[in-house]
C-alpha cells in the first residue's frame, strides 16, 4: 500500500472584465482575425483596479472547498503558483490562508511561471506521500494585465488574469498505475534559456516590477519539444502509454502551441480541454482553471487518465499525470 494525492475538488474564479479581442484595434496595430488566427484566443478577463491575485486565489479557493465539500479547517497546507504576487512578500498563499480563515498548517508560494501550478501540484503530491499533510490547497493565481508592455502587440495580447484550485488528499493505494490520483511528475528547468520568456524588473535588480518580454518564435519552438518530451516521461514513470490517456490539460498558452502538442503525442484534439479561446493564456492558473471548468462541466470520469503539461519562463516545463 502506498499514499497518493486524489483531487476531492476543483474550483476557479474570473475576474468580472472581459476584454474582447476588439479592445485592442484602436490600441495597437493588429485586429480580431489577426488574434484569433496566430493564437486562437478571442477574449481574456482582466482584474479590475483593486483587484489582487490573493482576491483571485481566495475565491478560487472558496469555489474548490464548496464542490469537494469541505471547510478550511480540513485543510493542511497551501501551496500557491503565481509570478504576479500582491507584494515581495509575504506569500500570497499566506493571504489566501488569512481570507480563507485558517489558524494552522503551512502557506508557501511557488514560482516557475507558467509551469508554476505543474510544480505546486508535484510538490504537494510530495508532502502527502511523506505524510507531512493529509489535504492541500493547490493554487495558481495570476494578474498578468498588471506586468503587459500595452505597445507590445505580440505579448499583450495574450495574457489574462484568473485563479484555479485543486484539493488533494491522502488516500491509501494498492500502488499500480490503476490507482486514482496523482501516478507521476516530471520537473525541469534550464536557466540558459531565461532571456527567452522573462519580466524586465524585480527587487534586486531595478526596484520596480517591470514587464514582460518574449522572443515568440523561440518560445514555441521549445515548448512543443519539450512538452511532449515531459509528458512521455511523466507516462513512463506512472507505467502508462499515450494511447491510454483520456485527457491532456495543457497550458492554454495558444492554439499554435496546444495543437503541435498534442500531435506529437499521438493525441486527437478531442482529447484535449481547451479554454485559451475565452480565459487566454492566464500562466501558472492555466490549467487549474481548465481542470475546474471541464470537471464542472462533467467531462472528468472516475478513473479516467490525464495528463496535465506546462512551460514557462525559466525556462521552466513539466508534466503530472493522474487518474481522476
Amino acid at each position: 500500500m502506498i499514499r497518493r494525492s486524489v483531487i476531492r475538488g476543483t474550483g476557479h474564479y474570473l475576474p468580472e472584465r472581459i476584454v474582447e479581442n476588439s479592445w485592442f484595434e484602436d490600441k495597437l496595430d493588429t485586429t480580431d482575425d489577426w488574434i484569433r488566427s496566430r493564437t486562437g484566443i478571442e477574449r481574456r478577463h482582466f482584474a479590475a483596479d483593486g483587484q489582487t491575485t490573493s482576491d483571485l486565489a481566495i475565491r478560487a479557493a472558496k469555489a474548490a472547498l464548496d464542490r469537494a465539500g469541505m471547510a478550511a479547517e480540513d485543510i493542511d497546507g497551501i501551496v500557491l503558483a503565481t509570478s504576479t504576487p500582491d507584494f515581495t512578500f509575504p506569500a500570497v498563499a499566506t493571504m489566501v490562508q488569512a481570507g480563507l480563515g485558517m489558524k494552522r498548517g503551512f502557506a508557501f508560494d511557488v514560482q516557475a511561471v507558467c509551469a508554476g501550478f505543474v510544480f505546486a501540484l508535484a510538490n504537494a503530491d510530495a508532502m502527502i506521500r511523506a505524510g507531512q499533510a493529509d489535504r492541500v490547497l493547490v493554487i495558481g493565481a495570476e494578474t498578468f494585465s498588471r506586468i503587459m508592455d500595452w505597445t507590445d502587440r505580440s505579448t499583450c495580447v495574450l495574457f489574462g488574469d484568473g485563479a484555479g484550485a485543486v484539493i488533494l488528499e491522502a488516500q491509501d493505494s494498492a500502488g499500480t498505475s490503476d490507482d486514482r490520483g496523482v501516478l507521476a511528475s516530471d520537473l525541469n528547468s534550464d536557466g540558459a534559456y531565461r532571456e527567452l520568456l522573462y519580466v524586465d524588473g524585480g527587487v534586486s535588480s531595478t526596484g520596480t516590477a517591470g514587464q514582460l518580454r518574449m522572443q515568440g518564435n523561440l518560445v514555441f519552438r521549445h515548448a512543443v519539444e519539450k512538452l511532449a518530451r515531459t509528458a512521455h516521461t511523466a507516462l513512463d514513470r506512472a507505467g502508462v502509454t499515450a494511447d491510454q490517456v483520456d485527457w491532456l490539460v495543457p497550458h492554454q498558452a495558444n492554439m499554435r502551441i496546444i495543437t503541435a502538442t498534442a500531435q506529437k503525442m499521438g493525441l486527437p484534439m478531442e482529447k484535449v480541454v481547451l479554454t485559451v479561446a475565452d480565459h487566454g493564456n492566464t500562466s501558472a492558473a492555466s490549467i487549474p482553471l481548465a481542470l475546474s471548468v471541464a470537471d464542472g462541466e462533467g467531462r472528468f470520469a472516475p478513473g479516467q487518465l490525464i495528463v496535465t503539461e506546462a512551460i514557462g519562463g525559466g525556462l521552466s516545463w513539466g508534466a503530472v499525470v493522474l487518474r481522476w
